[in-house]
């Protein structure tokens, strides 16, 4: 017969891994130690070292990408609609997309960019 699967230890594992996602771990130390514990009891141990080291990797990876903001270059005037000056930013200045955002009195269109 095949061993069941206690549904507690799967809630636990799911809240595990969401909150690993958002780096709680980091406030809540407490957490991680109770998870910890509790897969030991299940035999799941190695599948916590799994996420960890899975979930520290993508985490490093996502810091890498970041995003810089410019004011568009070829925008002039009002900036009334976000599709046209992402189409603007994407064609004319090679961004990844762009959109209007209130500048002062006024609303401008503003390119995004990998660092």
């Amino acid at each position: 017969m095949a061993k069941s699967t206690n549904p507690l230890a799967v809630i636990f594992v799911f809240l595990f891994v969401f909150f690993l996602v958002l780096r709680i771990d980091i406030l809540c130390p407490t957490f991680c130690k109770l998870v910890m514990v509790i897969l030991l009891n299940f035999g799941w141990f190695d599948f916590y070292i799994m996420l960890k080291v899975t979930a520290d990797t993508v985490v490093g990876t996502k810091e890498t990408n970041k995003i810089c903001e410019r004011r568009s270059k070829t925008w002039s005037g009002f900036c009334g609609d976000s599709k046209h000056c992402d189409q603007q930013c994407r064609e004319w200045e090679g961004a990844k997309h762009g959109a209007c955002h209130r500048d002062g009195v006024g609303r401008a269109c503003f390119c995004y960019f990998n660092c």
